[in-house]
């Protein structure tokens, strides 16, 4: 069955490309793919038709849904097959297809990117982020098989295409050796193209909690022109880098950074990355539940290290899909998170490494520790959430994060001030995810 809808999606996405033509922008990395495809959205709608893959349609059934404005049926064959009524009525007939086309390209083995590739090629490729431990290494040889599947994408590019590329992402900025097309990058590093400064974390003072963070700021400069850009609600360095490669292909598409900034300004993140939610007991949620690489585990507990907070407190879930870098990467957060932290739950049995390396740290004598009383161990979210539930204080701010099969939602569902509102806040609250 899952073959024959490929091949079928396959046929009717490349028919669509054929006929309407619409310009192609395509994401990929190991880390921040959806918020900065978001974030390229928020500007291209200010001045163009523009459609975006919703959630993370970004693999051999995704990709082609969003070119076709088709929905995700997942194992519901009655709505495949309405579903394929539908598609094939739109290429008959016709339907409304937008300017541009803003597409993530995921990939998990060995040659997923020359298929999606086969079904769209980019005009403008984004390469977001990669780190040292990519995530889906773990179906791959090693992290250099894998960055050579990602490099594909830009590779792809025509000699009139654009390459935008993460400046300080070395991985990623050697990457504009693959290509003839034009090369912008961008990032904080002093030769970035589109160049991040003066980034700063915005908070507002409540009488009962104190400072409350209430969005970033930051600049952004191209060729001798500067713009200021503060985003409500968006929290974390990773999301000024989403703006920043936002801003490059709108300076691509012909904006102007005035334009760029303005549209900016309404930029809202998906649910799941590092989002700021009330808790109970007038605590605070940074729900960064969406998913986990070590590059994104690490950036978010930067976020809670800077964040004001009477206590910081850690839930941390397994990292999947990274082979052997497993163990490595788990303690690497384990030695971070201790450094700061009150206190540490951690879920699944590869988070165990990071509550072990919390509390020895290797055999640093000096380095501070988590005690046995600051650590609990957890199997499953829903149990995490339901003991630190009579912890929490008034004041303290609790990050919950780890890979999208962990579930860790449910641990913010169990401690979020208004859980009627989990369908709106959380990630994956529709049918298919509730029923997994």
């Amino acid at each position: 069955m899952k073959s024959i809808l490929q091949k079928f999606l396959a046929f009717a996405a490349r028919a669509v490309i054929r006929r309407y033509n619409p310009k192609i922008i395509g994401i990929t990395g190991s880390v921040g793919k959806t918020s900065t495809k978001d974030a390229i959205y928020t500007v291209l709608k200010k001045k163009y038709r523009v459609r975006k893959s919703e959630k993370s349609l970004n693999t051999e059934i995704g990709l082609p849904l969003t070119v076709l404005d088709a929905r995700n049926h997942y194992y519901n064959y009655l709505g495949w097959l309405l579903e394929l009524l539908k598609i094939l009525r739109k290429i008959m007939f016709g339907f409304s297809c937008p300017e541009i086309l803003v597409l993530e390209y995921g990939i998990q083995k060995p040659g997923d990117m020359d298929y999606l590739l086969s079904l769209v090629k980019p005009d403008i490729g984004v390469v977001t982020a990669i780190g040292d431990i990519p995530v889906h290494v773990e179906f791959f040889k090693d992290p250099e098989e894998l960055i050579r599947e990602k490099t594909k994408l830009i590779a792809s590019l025509s000699v009139n295409g654009n390459a935008v590329l993460n400046h300080d992402d070395y991985v990623v900025y050697g990457m504009r050796d693959s290509t003839k097309s034009h090369i912008l990058t961008f990032g904080l590093e002093e030769h970035a193209d589109i160049k991040i400064t003066n980034y700063k974390l915005q908070t507002a003072k409540e009488e009962l909690s104190g400072d409350i963070p209430e969005g970033i700021s930051f600049k952004i400069e191209h060729e001798g022109s500067v713009v200021p850009i503060r985003l409500h609600d968006v929290f974390g360095l990773p999301q000024a880098y989403g703006a920043a490669a936002a801003s490059t292909v709108g300076l691509i598409m012909g904006m102007n950074l005035v334009e760029i900034a303005e549209a900016l300004s309404g930029y809202v993140p998906p649910p799941g990355r590092l989002r700021l939610l009330k808790g109970i007991k007038n605590s605070f949620i940074l729900d960064d539940t969406y998913n986990a690489a070590p590059e994104a585990m690490r950036s978010a507990l930067d976020s809670l290290q800077e964040f004001p907070g009477k206590r910081k407190i850690a839930v941390l879930g397994d990292m999947l899909e990274i082979g052997r870098f497993t163990e490595q990467a788990h303690r690497a957060i384990g030695d971070q998170v201790a450094g700061f932290a009150d206190l540490l739950f951690t879920v699944g049995s590869r988070a165990k490494f990071i509550a072990d390396e919390a509390k020895s740290r290797g055999i640093e004598k000096n380095a501070r520790t988590l005690k046995e009383n600051q650590v609990f161990v957890f199997n499953d979210p829903l149990s995490a959430g339901k003991a630190l539930d009579p912890l929490i204080q008034e004041g303290d701010l609790i990050l919950i994060k780890g890979s999208q099969e962990m579930r860790m939602e449910k641990a913010v569902e169990e401690i979020m001030a208004h859980p009627e509102q989990a369908s709106e806040l959380l990630v994956r609250q529709d049918e298919f995810w509730k029923n997994k």
